[in-house]
């Protein structure tokens, strides 16, 4: 036997009644999507925006031919209102380039370049514009600056790449047992 259940005549006027009191009573000025006025973005009572920020691209070159070089370590030290931000090292890709965007705009920067065969580069800037491009020219070691001689200007002397120090030999001692004496006291004379 087959027996067939329909809903109630009444279970279906309520539902429908209900679903026509609801659309009536819905204002249409609050949908969002009509709204010509979005209301402002909320968060939590301790939301603070995070600060504008500068597009940095660092190109790091050979300073006596002008070639791009690959690998060299660059390290991003950001101050701003005199609070320390923290600091981040990036590497250049072949083209010699590195891109950073989370500096703050207005932040004072320094840039640290450190290369293989090169002598460490460091330099502050101030980062005022949303983009900025900066070239540092890396050169060969130098001698060391003394206030006993001027080197300004002198090639270094230790070439560049790992140094290893210079350890004194030591001195072979001959002691006077070992070595033989001519015995001219025994020989007979002729």
């Amino acid at each position: 036997m087959l027996v067939r259940t329909f809903p109630r005549r009444s279970t279906l006027i309520s539902a429908s009644l209900c679903l026509a009191i609801l659309a009536t009573l819905t204002p249409l000025g609050l949908r969002a999507q009509d709204s010509d006025n979005p209301a402002p973005e909320r968060h939590g009572r301790k939301y603070k925006a995070p600060p504008e920020t500068s597009h940095i691209e660092v190109t790091v070159i050979k300073g006596f031919n002008k070639k791009p070089i690959d690998g060299a370590h660059v390290i991003f030290h950001p101050v701003k209102d005199g609070k320390d931000i923290g600091n981040l090292e990036l590497k250049t890709h072949q083209d010699g380039k590195t891109v950073i965007d989370v500096i703050p705009t207005g932040s004072s920067v320094r840039i640290q370049v450190l290369a293989d065969g090169f002598s460490t580069f460091a330099d502050d800037f101030l980062i005022t514009e949303p983009s900025r491009e900066i070239v540092i020219a890396m050169e060969r070691p130098k001698a060391q600056i003394s206030t006993y001689v001027d080197n300004s200007g002198k090639e270094s002397q230790l070439k560049p790449g790992v140094q290893e120090p210079i350890r004194p030999k030591k001195a072979t001692s001959t002691s006077p047992s070992t070595t033989p004496k001519p015995d001219t006291a025994s020989k007979p004379q002729n």
